[in-house]
């Protein structure tokens, strides 16, 4: 027997409510944040209709495309956003067991110690997870469209390949900070 909020649920997929809908209004708050903070057309309080305006036409501007093309990402989004919610907590769980461990002052420490390099190499991270994330939702076949004469496991090797040499050039072009000792005869 189905309980209420799985009818409730039901009731909203068919209603298409997270094939259109939620992520529209996503998108769309995603959107007017964005230019709030930018501040592209003034202050934001003196031209919130304007800000809404361009955010939800922008919205249903992203959000056409699938459904004129009559490609469903229902099913690729939920994973993103499943897998997405899965490494925040995880990441989230891990700070806050280094935080009971870990001495007062140490994110001072580090940022002190390492610099620029250390939040670069945290950037660097996030963006690996992200893309990984991205990659294991199922949504680069459907955002770039199918490749003609390769398979998935084809582009997925390519893709590990390509992020190898960037890891690898990132190692090589690391600016150190040690400075070349003269040789001396």
């Amino acid at each position: 027997m189905a309980t209420p909020m799985e009818n409730a649920i039901i009731a909203l997929k068919n209603f298409g409510a997270f094939q259109f809908l939620f992520p529209f209004m996503l998108t769309a708050a995603i959107f007017y944040g964005l230019l709030r903070k930018s501040k592209i057309f003034g202050e934001p309080e003196k031209n919130m209709v304007v800000n809404a305006t361009v955010a939800l036409v922008a919205a249903f501007m992203v959000w056409a495309y699938p459904i004129l093309a009559g490609v469903n990402i229902e099913t690729q989004l939920s994973m993103f956003f499943f897998y997405g919610t899965i490494s925040i907590l995880t990441i989230s769980i891990g700070l806050m067991i280094l935080g009971m461990f870990l001495s007062k002052g140490v994110g001072e420490y580090l940022e002190v110690k390492m610099g620029k390099t250390f939040w670069g190499g945290i950037l660097g991270i996030g963006l690996l997870i992200g893309f990984g994330i991205l990659i294991s939702s199922g949504l680069i076949p459907t955002i770039f469209g199918p490749v003609p004469g390769a398979s998935w496991e084809d582009i997925q090797g390519l893709i590990a390949v390509i992020i190898i040499i960037i890891v690898l050039m990132a190692i090589a072009f690391w600016p150190s900070k040690s400075t070349p000792q003269q040789i001396t005869q």
